[in-house]
């Protein structure tokens, strides 16, 4: 008898114990408000069709997730938005113009491998949008549906578009010859958002107050993203990169010939471009699939600032974002381990 009486008894852990007002719903809606900017931001510049993208992945993620939670024989949780958050991210890190089956398959990766096999929100292991990517990067490696960007103003139709409306994104150029990036691009079309990239990649100044809303608002750890962001500000400085013939040479040795504000310029390139300010805000601070304490988090964000770094310099992609989160994704339990408080008195 007594048994059946305390058998769904909650069991806690020592104190302190915090009482909040947050929910896991009040904070994936926040996360989807932070990113209604960047959003727009992409609408304007590619076109209802990108907007078609980006809902196509959301419903997708949607359907999926009340499907397996159904399956599963487990309450039905899409109205806390955490299927929202994923599908928005999958759309953020695809080329604006693919065909609408390719978020389809993604989202439902995403939710249904990704999260549900593992257990469901809070028990995956990896971040479930950048497993979708990573799943469709494979899935499509020899077909150019997943690495072409188009350029500002083409319209979209959903087909595969052809060479002459493509551009190099500005990674690609920072990749194969950055001491000539600034004849292609410059600091402020990064930072505003005027590029060729992913919808996730348009204007870093959006995403920027999208991530220090959730810092003001207490949902993210502002040493993550920081850590991140430094971490390959710095790096592409020290590391050798290539010069106008193809070979590796390391910048801050030749102040003389490339000079000291273009040696910057490349390094807040490197930072502005890509994925970087969307996967260090938006993705590396997942409360699922990122350390638990402050300094856990530091060292995670670093980490992912040096994958990232490696694989821009020398890896097969000119991005690294995706890859060097879900990297230290599969650390956080090494993380957590070593950087956890103890609890008083307790022996190491």
């Amino acid at each position: 008898m007594a048994d059946a009486l305390f058998e769904n008894k909650l069991i806690v852990g020592p104190s302190p114990h915090v009482g909040t007002c947050d929910s896991v719903s009040r904070i994936m809606w926040s996360v989807v408000i932070a990113l209604v900017p960047a959003f727009f931001v992409a609408a304007l510049n590619f076109g209802l069709y990108a907007v078609a993208v980006a809902l196509v992945s959301i419903i997708t993620a949607v359907i999926v997730e009340a499907a397996v939670q159904k399956f599963r024989g487990v309450p039905i949780t899409v109205s806390d938005g955490s299927a929202v958050v994923t599908g928005l991210l999958l759309a953020f890190t695809l080329p604006p113009d693919v065909p609408l089956y390719i978020p389809v398959i993604g989202s439902a990766f995403a939710i249904g491998i990704a999260k549900h096999a593992f257990g469901g929100l809070g028990c995956n292991i990896w971040n479930p949008a950048l497993a979708g990517r990573a799943f469709l990067l494979a899935a499509y490696s020899s077909n150019i549906v997943m690495t072409k960007w188009p350029i500002l103003g083409t319209p979209f139709t959903g087909n595969v578009a052809i060479d002459a409306v493509t551009k190099a994104t500005p990674l690609a150029v920072l990749k194969t010859a950055p001491l000539a990036f600034f004849k292609s691009y410059s600091l402020m079309e990064l930072f505003l958002g005027r590029i060729a990239g992913s919808m996730g990649e348009m204007s870093a100044l959006v995403l920027i107050i999208g991530g220090l809303f959730l810092i003001f608002k207490g949902y993210i750890n502002w040493r993550l993203p920081l850590g991140f962001i430094l971490t390959v500000a710095v790096l592409t400085v020290l590391l050798p990169v290539r010069d106008s013939h193809g070979e590796f040479i390391v910048l801050w040795r030749h102040l003389d010939t490339v000079g000291f504000n273009q040696i910057i310029g490349i390094s807040l390139a490197q930072v502005l471009s890509g994925g970087l300010m969307l996967g260090a805000f938006f993705m590396a601070t997942d409360m699922v699939t990122s350390p638990l304490s402050g300094r856990g988090q530091l060292i995670f964000g670093i980490g992912c600032g040096v994958l990232t770094a490696i694989i821009r310099l020398y890896g097969g992609y000119p991005e690294g974002v995706c890859y060097s989160i879900l990297i230290m994704n599969t650390a956080v339990w090494l993380i957590d381990k070593h950087t956890v408080p103890r609890f008083f008195g307790a022996r190491k």
